[in-house]
């Protein structure tokens, strides 16, 4: 199983103090989540599935995940449970509104 971990900065200011430390920290914090705390899916059959996360901060710059990918139950719950010993927080996303055009 392939995992994928991405650093998002959708709220994230750039003109904020620091900015760049907090960029700089949450690829990090991407990179040890893929590469260390998520190595073990590496060897879960099928191999050619994949997982992809994102990470981001949240308004308070907590770090929040969001499984952005359709995966088998079992790898949402082992997700969940390292984020959480991690204290990283579920990412709610709202409703995707849908336009219709007439």
């Amino acid at each position: 199983m392939n995992v994928t971990v991405l650093a998002i900065f959708d709220e994230f200011n750039p003109n904020a103090a620091l900015a760049k430390v907090m960029k700089e920290r949450l690829i990090r914090l991407a990179t040890e989540l893929q590469d260390v705390h998520l190595k073990t899916f590496s060897n879960l059959k099928p191999l050619s599935d994949d997982v992809v996360i994102y990470v981001s901060y949240n308004p308070k710059y907590t770090i929040r995940w969001r499984i952005v990918n359709d995966v088998p139950g079992f790898v949402e719950i082992e997700v969940a449970k390292i984020c959480a010993l991690l204290n990283y927080i579920p990412w709610k996303t709202s409703a995707i509104n849908v336009f219709k055009q007439n």
